[in-house]
């Protein structure tokens, strides 16, 4: 009985050790891809990740995320803007929410597509390459989210740069931290064999009309 403890305390720190390497890679592997500004050339899009709506509101996150992308696109960093999040039922619609917001802010609704199937991180990224047809993008989320997302866009062929939307403090931010680091490991081996997105369908370029994505 002994033994068997033994070797599965040890087995507990062998996994753990692997977890927390596979994080500290993801991280440095992506850390200089964040940038406080950016001037890279033909960039084709600026992609902003769904983080909730409540209320027919954006969650203070997704909010965030909204104002960064809208500030990056008026200094003219991307003539487009995807905002890929999840309407998987008609009663829970981010991305329309998160293209109002845009637009009210002056963002013409042209400008703006829909990924109406970004379910998760490797999703939006996937979609963004296969459907959307982007090729060089800024991802914009919290600081703690892009590490893994860059990540996931580098393995996919993306040429990808960060910009970080932590305009305040958020509750409940050690609880997301720590999830973050499954999911960077999850999205690890994910990426070792870059399945499909849960849907795909027509090609949708974004250097086209936004407007072609509206579904009211």
């Amino acid at each position: 009985m002994i033994k068997l403890l033994k070797y599965f305390a040890i087995l507990v720190i062998v996994i753990a050790v692997i977890v927390f390497v596979i994080n500290f890679y993801v991280i440095f592997k992506t850390k200089n891809q964040i940038l406080e500004s950016v001037d890279k050339d033909d960039i084709d899009c600026i992609l902003v990740l769904g983080a909730g709506v409540r209320n027919g509101k954006p969650t203070d996150m997704l909010a965030d995320r909204l104002l960064t992308a809208i500030d990056l696109y008026n200094k003219n960093v991307a003539p487009k803007i995807i905002m890929s999040g999840d309407h998987s039922k008609a009663d829970y619609d981010e991305v329309n929410i998160m293209k109002n917001f845009a637009i009210d802010k002056g963002v013409p609704s042209t400008n703006i597509f829909m990924d109406h199937a970004g379910f998760s991180s490797y999703e939006s990224l996937y979609r963004a390459k296969e459907i959307f047809e982007a090729k060089k993008i800024v991802i914009v989320t919290q600081k703690y989210h892009l590490y893994r997302s860059l990540y996931i866009a580098n393995k996919l062929g993306l040429e990808a740069y960060g910009v970080s939307a932590d305009l305040r403090k958020y509750i409940g931010q050690s609880y997301r931290e720590f999830r973050e680091v499954l999911a960077r490991d999850k999205d690890f081996v994910k990426c070792f064999f870059k399945p499909k997105s849960t849907y795909l369908g027509e090609v949708i370029p974004v250097s086209g009309d936004g407007d072609v994505t509206n579904d009211k």
